[in-house]
């Protein structure tokens, strides 16, 4: 059975030069590209599954120079939890 979940997080982006870009995604699927154009301010990303029960790896990647953090992970809709940072856990419904 598919639970539908829906998270947050604050990506911070430090850079100079071209804005660069990056990639949001849960376990190997790619569910986000955008191109970081802002200075001194984060966004809050929300991202949306449905997805069966178990631990979903999410992961940031940046393309071009700069560092890209994402921190401060919250599950705003469903049943779920951060088991770290990175980790998304989605209980079995008799859990």
């Amino acid at each position: 059975m598919k639970h539908s979940v829906q998270f947050e997080y604050e990506v911070h982006c430090d850079w100079t030069g071209i804005p660069p870009v990056y990639r949001l995604y849960v376990n190997d699927e790619l569910f986000a590209e955008r191109t970081y154009i802002w200075h001194n301010k984060y966004l809050e990303e929300s991202v949306s599954i449905e997805a069966p029960p178990g631990d979903y790896v999410v992961r940031y990647e940046l393309q071009g120079s700069g560092t890209l953090t994402a921190k401060n992970p919250r599950v705003t809709i469903g049943t779920a939890e951060f088991v770290d940072n990175n980790t998304l856990r989605i209980p079995n419904a008799s859990a």
